[in-house]
């Protein structure tokens, strides 16, 4: 690349092509995992006035296998390249939803439900860090047992 000031020379990008199987990994994964969450949401409508369980506890299950996912990538020796971005990033990002859970506070609150939105809010954060130290420690088990 050149620009004012520059000697001339061209830079090399960075990310460039190789980062291409990647991205096709994560938006493919991405793929999968949002739509598991919407079949979620179908199975498990929130009730009009109802509160989000299902957002809830879809969030609270990722956590728990992107724990599972994590310590069974960083203990079980080293993966496929795209194992990590398709199921990490890919499937367990798509499936949890900080949007949705977002959206489902936001609406509690305009309903004048102060404490289930706050509830919803603390419950969501306490139950997606507990799920990951769980299903790390449970995986952790798992494998020490398996040695």
């Amino acid at each position: 690349m050149t620009g004012p000031g520059s000697t001339g020379a061209a830079v090399p990008r960075r990310g460039g092509a190789g980062q291409g199987p990647v991205v096709c990994a994560v938006s493919a994964g991405g793929g999968v995992g949002a739509a598991a969450r919407y079949g979620a949401g179908l199975l498990w409508p929130t009730a009009p006035g109802g509160f989000p369980w299902t957002t809830l506890g879809v969030n609270v299950v990722g956590c728990a296998l992107i724990g599972v996912l994590l310590v069974t990538i960083a203990e079980r020796g080293t993966p496929h390249r795209l194992v990590r971005p398709f199921l990490g990033t890919g499937v367990l990002g798509g499936f949890t939803t900080f949007s949705t859970y977002a959206v489902d506070v936001h609406r509690l609150v305009t309903e004048g439900r102060q404490a289930a939105a706050a509830g919803c809010l603390v419950g969501t954060l306490l139950g997606a860090m507990a799920a990951v130290w769980a299903g790390s420690a449970v995986t952790r088990l798992a494998l020490g047992r398996r040695r």
